[in-house]
């Protein structure tokens, strides 16, 4: 039971340790974000959102300590929405659409805030507003998956139309740039397909449904601690919009938010899996200190013939590591199939993993003969006329 359990914590910990040297694309350093839900009749329009976050940053930017402000339909790590799209002149092989990808709308300055490097293209500006070019920039992912040997940047793509009457007025967009990929839907998934929209160019009736299911995430860049300014961009918010905001959380927290799940599985493991190593090693400790005191006499009179106190000892710690042995191979046996139901919840490390298994075994070996060797220790003591007078 302890070699399960010891072996279950050490892949957990291996999943945290693997979590946390994960880079997720983007620098969260002194980012806060705040929700504000944007669900009144005033906010129907893309314009009239794209007017508000415009005057907003705007704003946020003159508060002293902000360096940039932006926003978007989404907070990374956190997912977003998916849908089909077409590349248009491309032929069609399986079903109405080349493929899939998550959609994100942000205001312009995303990328720039969370430092995500541009590949190749440009990112949104101030012109990418509804008058102009419908345009989508997209992750190195997608440029991957959907473009292995061609080139995304002199395609046009047609994202979502027959799927949603909320599409029905979509355009082909003009994918303008190609930027590094991030992982949006958590540290432990591997980056996605990814497709970005300026809010300005958002249908009308899909901005109408992102208003009344999701708030808008805005998005600020500090000098410093984030939460010292907290007060000031809330208010500059509110001054512009009229509308309170909620959920302010650093990026630092939405990372760790991320990985709490694990972090709290590899807790609640190591903490049964220490339990059962500190009751292995006593319980072997307490059987063979209580049979060598059982076997006093029988080592007395062994004593008393002539046996070395070094043959006594490899007698006693023979025995003890004999039970102690079978134990974890009993144990490393169990492990390989239980471990399979810890498989959805690694990252970084296979449940097999040859390392934990071994290093599992050699600890636990270690321990029990700690544990035989205290009582065999005490065996080689033994007075043999005292051990002869033992009942």
């Amino acid at each position: 039971l302890a070699v399960v359990l010891l072996v279950g914590s050490a892949l957990l910990i291996r999943t945290s340790m693997a979590l946390a040297a994960v880079k997720p694309g983007f620098d969260a350093e002194n980012v806060i974000t705040m929700d504000m839900a944007i669900n009144g009749p005033q906010f129907t329009q893309s314009a009239a959102v794209d007017q508000l976050l415009r005057t907003g940053v705007e704003r946020l930017r003159g508060v002293p300590g902000v360096l940039m402000a932006s926003a978007a339909c989404c907070v990374p790590l956190e997912g977003g929405y998916g849908l089909p799209f077409r590349v248009m002149g491309r032929p069609l092989t399986d079903g109405p659409f080349h493929g899939g990808a998550n959609w994100i709308t942000v205001s312009p300055g995303y990328f720039e805030l969370f430092k995500i490097p541009v590949l190749r293209g440009r990112t949104f500006t101030g012109r990418d507003d509804a008058a102009s070019t419908p345009a989508v920039v997209i992750n190195q992912a997608m440029a991957r998956r959907y473009w292995p040997k061609g080139d995304p940047m002199s395609d046009t793509i047609l994202i979502g139309k027959g799927v949603m009457p909320q599409l029905a007025t979509e355009n082909p967009r003009q994918i303008i740039g190609i930027v590094a990929d991030i992982h949006g839907n958590g540290l432990d998934n591997d980056p996605a397909p990814t497709m970005y929209l300026p809010q300005a160019q958002v249908p009308d009736a899909i901005n109408a449904l992102n208003a009344r299911l999701t708030p808008m995430k805005w998005l600020v860049r500090t000098r410093g601690n984030p939460m010292a300014l907290s007060a000031a961009i809330q208010e500059q918010i509110r001054t512009v919009s009229g509308l309170p905001v909620t959920d302010v959380r650093t990026m630092d927290e939405v990372i760790s938010k991320s990985t709490s799940r694990q972090r709290f599985n590899m807790l609640l493991m190591t903490v049964f899996g220490g339990a059962a190593l500190f009751l292995a090693a006593i319980g072997i400790y307490g059987l063979m200190a209580y049979s060598v005191q059982q076997r006093t006499q029988e080592i007395g009179i062994r004593l008393a013939l002539g046996a070395g106190t070094g043959n006594v000892r490899t007698m006693v710690v023979t025995q003890g590591m004999r039970l102690a042995l079978i134990g974890v191979a009993t144990g490393i046996a169990a492990a390989f199939g239980l471990t399979r139901l810890l498989a959805t919840f690694l990252f970084g490390v296979k449940d097999k993993d040859p390392t934990v298994f071994t290093g599992v075994a050699i600890l636990l070996t270690l321990v029990s003969l700690l544990a035989v060797w205290l009582p065999a220790r005490r065996a080689t003591r033994i007075d043999p006329v005292i051990a002869l007078r033992y009942e």
